[in-house]
C-alpha cells in the first residue's frame, strides 16, 4: 500500500493536445525529469531521435526538463502524429502552470495546432487527387 506521502504531488492534468488523427493526455507530477508513454520508457517507445526531440522541446526551452515527471497517454495516428499531439499537450500544460511561459511558447510556435489532416479519396481517382492514366489510342 502507497502512503500519501511517497505517492507524488500530481501537479496538473490536460487532456488536450492533437495532431492528425492521434489525441495526447498528458499528467505532470514532480520528480526528476522522467517521462514515460503509456506506462512505457521514452526512449523505448519514440525510438527516433527526431521523434524524441519534438516531445522534449517546450521542457528544455523553459527549463523545466528536470522539474516535472511527465505521463503521456497518446492513442490513434503514428509515432509522428503522436510526437506532435504530446508537444502540444505539454506546451499547454506548461502555460497552466505558469502563465508567463505562454509568450514563449507562442513565439516558438508550440501552442499552434497544426490542422493538416489526410485528405480523402475521390470517386473515378486512384487516390486523392491521382487520377487513372489518359490513354489517347
Amino acid at each position: 500500500m502507497v502512503t500519501a506521502a511517497a505517492a507524488p504531488k500530481i501537479i496538473k492534468k490536460v487532456q488536450s493536445g492533437k495532431r492528425k488523427t492521434a489525441i495526447c493526455r498528458v499528467t505532470f507530477s514532480s520528480g526528476k525529469g522522467e517521462i514515460k508513454v503509456n506506462g512505457k520508457e521514452f526512449e523505448k517507445y519514440f525510438v527516433s531521435d527526431v521523434h524524441r526531440v519534438i516531445v522534449k522541446e517546450p521542457l528544455v526551452l523553459t527549463k523545466y526538463d528536470d522539474k516535472f515527471n511527465v505521463a503521456l497517454n497518446v492513442k490513434g495516428g503514428g509515432l509522428s502524429g503522436q510526437a506532435g499531439a504530446s508537444r502540444l499537450a505539454i506546451a499547454r500544460a506548461l502555460t497552466q502552470e505558469d502563465a508567463d511561459l505562454r509568450v514563449v511558447l507562442k513565439k516558438a510556435g508550440f501552442l499552434t495546432c497544426d490542422p493538416r489532416q489526410k485528405e480523402r479519396k475521390k470517386y473515378g481517382r486512384k487516390k486523392a487527387r491521382k487520377r487513372f492514366q489518359f490513354s489517347k489510342r
